[in-house]
C-alpha cells in the first residue's frame, strides 16, 4: 500500500488535503455521507493500493472472493460525471465516473456507472448500474 503525506492532495480530485478528505473514510474514522464520497474514497483506495477499504465497502451479496490490486498500474485522474441520487438522505444511488490510469506504459480510461446502497448508515458499492 502507498503511503501518501497527509498534506498530499486527496488523489479523489476533490482539492482537498488526503487527511481530510478520503483518508478518514480509509481509516474507519468515519463514514460516508453520500454515495459519491464512497464512489471518491474507493478510487482513492485503488490510487493507495487500499484493498481492505475496497473489501468493506463492497456490498457482501457482489464482493468478489479474491481482490489483487495490480501495483503497476497508476491511477491518474477520477471525473464524475454523473450523480443520481445517493444523498445523505437516500438509500441507493448511481455515479457515474471516467477514471485515468497508467500501466505498461499505456493510457486507460475506465467509465463506469457505480450503482450504491446504503444499509444500516452505511453506503456500500453493488457494481455497475444498468440505464
Amino acid at each position: 500500500m502507498e503511503v501518501l503525506d497527509g498534506a498530499a492532495p486527496c488523489p479523489c480530485g476533490r482539492g482537498e488535503p488526503y487527511a481530510a478528505c478520503c483518508r478518514p473514510l480509509h481509516r474507519r474514522e468515519r463514514e460516508a455521507p453520500t454515495a459519491e464520497a464512497l464512489m471518491r474514497s474507493r478510487y482513492s483506495a485503488f490510487a493507495v493500493g487500499d484493498a481492505a477499504h475496497l473489501r468493506r465497502t463492497w456490498h457482501p451479496s457482489t464482493v468478489p472472493e479474491h481482490l489483487d490490486l495490480d501495483d503497476d498500474v497508476r491511477w491518474l485522474h477520477l471525473a464524475v460525471t454523473e450523480v443520481e441520487r445517493g444523498g445523505p438522505f437516500d438509500d441507493e444511488g448511481v455515479v457515474a465516473f471516467e477514471a485515468v490510469a497508467r500501466a505498461g506504459g499505456r493510457r486507460h480510461v475506465q467509465r463506469e456507472r457505480s450503482a450504491f446502497v446504503r444499509e444500516g448508515g452505511r453506503w456500500l458499492y453493488v457494481g455497475e448500474a444498468g440505464r
